[in-house]
């Protein structure tokens, strides 16, 4: 971005006049960002803070993983599913997070075993 290098304290100096300052945000233990289809994680996360020109963004580093969101399964599909199939309320509860609230798949898979 620059040509040489430049010492950190002149950096800073340069960023101030411009209008543009950065912080660590200390003692991050995780960061969760949420999103419909599932969770992104990151443990251990370093966070930096850049404020330029009144608009802050944050710049997240770290391992991040994908949490799967566990669809909300209504009663109603659990009881069909657990008479169509012959099996308990909880097998077939834990059939429909498995297949995502399929119905006929949760069906057809607890048919086959």
């Amino acid at each position: 971005m620059f040509p040489g290098k430049i010492n950190p304290r002149k950096m800073k100096q340069m960023m101030k006049q411009m209008g543009m300052e950065m912080a660590e945000i200390e003692g991050v233990e995780k960061v969760v960002i949420y999103t419909s289809a599932g969770n992104y994680v990151f443990d251990e996360a370093q966070v930096v803070a850049t404020t330029m020109q009144g608009v802050t963004t944050y710049q997240i580093t770290g391992e991040g993983r994908f949490e799967e969101a566990v669809p909300e399964i209504p009663d109603d599909d659990v009881v069909l599913v657990s008479s169509q199939a012959g099996v308990s309320e909880e097998v077939a509860r834990d059939m429909l997070i498995e297949t995502r609230g399929d119905i006929a798949e949760a069906i057809m898979k607890l048919a086959e075993e």
